[in-house]
């Protein structure tokens, strides 16, 4: 009986469940940068769900009694020109540029994506007409349409947001039609359409499922792109109108007193530096995940 416990082998341990998501995720958390990247993301989606209890200031509200005081226990990041908080005004900021960054990629990537597919997989008439179309958008620089687009729509928030939607349409349109092309030649799309699958099964089942590795990583990089742009179009008073604190506004209006009150300029140029880095830290750790070129 002893002898025959002796010679038992003990039963191999269940191996954890695996996958390729899984194994991205799992080489995403040993990515420092992009966990740091990730970590600042997070606290800026903190600082803006939490904007009302974080600070007890209106972001509109003027005290000219308290204009461009330092930062103080009273004012951690002093006032501005007309006596706002401005720790209060960019913490209401951060609403504005992650809501703006997000959606209008959001939309670009539905847009981009739709095209990209019908121009790749179609090919011919399709193709060259959405393809042209793509290349008149790229013929200009992303923040010259930006401005021809809010020039003709009128200066504000929303017509801001559509700019950057449509300036960044082709970036993700291109990169899907590269990638159906490469893919509509596979053997499980040639087998898909042998077997009578109609064309719009094969391309969101088939195709836009492995073509999603590319957009994501897109999107999170082209999330950073529009965060600047949209502080780009508030300096120059194209964007957010007063009294929105949108931080490229903000910079706007306190661009005369840098000498005087270099917070005013410091501390929102900070908070776009360090929102685009986080994401752009994300998108390249993304990438070094999902891009088989990248693996080793």
């Amino acid at each position: 009986m002893a002898q025959a416990v002796l010679n038992a082998k003990p039963k191999p341990a269940k191996a954890a469940p695996s996958g390729p998501w899984r194994e991205g995720l799992r080489a995403f958390r040993r990515n420092k940068l992009a966990m740091l990247g990730l970590l600042i993301i997070l606290f800026f989606v903190a600082v803006a769900f939490l904007a009302p209890s974080i600070t007890h200031y209106d972001y509109k509200e003027q005290v000219l009694l308290d204009r461009l005081q330092a930062p103080s226990a009273a004012h951690w990041f002093g006032t501005d020109d007309l006596g706002r908080d401005l720790f209060t005004r960019i913490v209401y900021g951060t609403r504005i540029s992650l809501w703006v960054g997000i959606v209008s990629v959001l939309g670009s990537m539905v847009a981009g994506t739709l095209l990209g597919i019908l121009a790749g997989f179609y090919g011919r008439w399709a193709d060259i007409v959405i393809s042209r179309f793509f290349d008149i958008l790229l013929s200009f620089p992303n923040i010259l349409l930006a401005i021809a687009v809010v020039a003709v729509l009128g200066p504000s928030l929303q017509n801001a947001l559509l700019a950057i939607a449509i300036v960044n349409v082709p970036v993700f349109g291109r990169l899907v039609r590269a990638k159906v092309l490469s893919l509509r030649t596979e053997e499980y799309v040639t087998a898909a359409k042998a077997l009578g699958m109609k064309n719009a099964r094969i391309l969101f089942v088939h195709i836009l499922p492995n073509s999603l590795g590319p957009i994501i990583v897109q999107a999170t990089l082209s999330i950073a792109h529009a965060i600047i742009e949209c502080a780009a179009l508030g300096f120059l008073g194209m964007g957010a109108q007063p009294p929105e604190p949108e931080w490229g506004k903000i910079l706007s209006d306190s661009r005369q007193f840098i000498q005087n009150a270099p917070w005013t300029v410091l501390f929102p140029g900070l908070s776009i530096m360090l929102t685009v880095l986080g994401f752009n830290l994300i998108g390249d750790g993304l990438r070094d995940v999902l891009d088989p070129r990248m693996k080793q």
